[in-house]
């Protein structure tokens, strides 16, 4: 997916601390406003604000019950933990996802949890699921985007024997809807992950608050893009970045020095309780007044 010189927006509503029936009033209202393009959940199984013992939507469940609803807009997890599912078993989750949306999925992954969160650590044994080191999460995410690209790709089963994922006779049927598959957002800062982001991503997502510094990371993916032979201007440069209801002129501000610094999607975090009518709200005081 190329940059564009327009930038495109989004909100994000974390499934955490609300209720399913208030994202999805969220999301209908926003599919039904063109200056909203994009609409996003995050990927966690407990808490990582609030209440610790509050209610958490598993992101993807909830992702292809919202896809049934909405019709317009581009969805996603932003981003998906590759922690915690195999990722033969997410791109079928994937694939499945784009196929009730007719063809409207942005596939959101990244290396999975957050170190900065301890309290994000207890999701792994609450749930049953290993927790290993980094530089086997740094591993394993690697072969996990090339498997999930030849799942969505390739017309023949195959087998896959990497130093993580060991696959035997890995076949995707039905293959997504967008082809050659569903463009690929990948999430992080790392260097490491930059060098995933500039193998695999179509787009390549940050959390802002820190825009020196995010200017900074899409600089260095730049060179491991061109490290490895490929066009830095194919990689769409996205940008979360948080909204106060209460001091909208802050969200404005940040908008215009994302957009100053290259990047092109935007991804407003809408923080729950939301405003009654929170998606226009958004249209015109954030999005409208900053693309005059």
């Amino acid at each position: 997916m190329p940059t564009t010189s327009r930038p495109r927006f989004g909100i994000m509503t974390a499934p955490s601390q609300v209720d399913y029936h208030d994202i999805l009033q969220v999301w209908r209202a926003a599919d039904a406003i063109p200056q909203i393009e994009h609409a996003w959940l995050y990927d966690h199984l407990m808490p990582i604000f609030g209440d610790p013992n509050g209610p958490t939507h598993e992101g993807w469940t909830l992702l292809a019950a919202l896809a049934a609803q909405t019709r317009r807009l581009r969805i996603g997890v932003m981003v998906t933990s590759n922690r915690f599912r195999p990722p033969a078993l997410l791109a079928k989750i994937a694939t499945t996802v784009d196929v009730v949306s007719g063809g409207r999925l942005d596939f959101g992954i990244g290396v999975g949890s957050r170190p900065s969160h301890p309290i994000a650590r207890r999701e792994y044994e609450a749930h049953g699921l290993p927790y290993h080191d980094t530089e086997h999460a740094l591993g394993n995410f690697a072969e996990a985007c090339t498997v999930i690209r030849r799942l969505w790709t390739e017309t023949e089963p195959f087998d896959f024997h990497g130093d993580y994922v060991q696959l035997t006779g890995a076949f995707g049927n039905p293959k997504p809807v967008q082809r050659p598959h569903p463009p690929i957002l990948i999430g992080g800062r790392s260097s490491a992950t930059l060098r995933v982001a500039a193998e695999h991503a179509d787009l390549w997502n940050i959390p802002g608050g820190d825009i020196e510094d995010a200017a900074r990371r899409s600089a260095l993916l730049d060179r491991y893009c061109k490290e490895i032979g490929r066009d830095p201007a194919s990689i769409t440069r996205s940008i979360h970045l948080h909204v106060d209801y209460d001091q909208p002129g802050a969200c404005r501000t940040a908008i215009s020095e994302a957009t100053d610094a290259g990047f092109r999607h935007i991804v407003l975090g809408l923080p729950s309780p939301y405003p009654a009518d929170v998606a226009q709200w958004v249209a015109d005081e954030l999005i409208t007044s900053t693309t005059k």
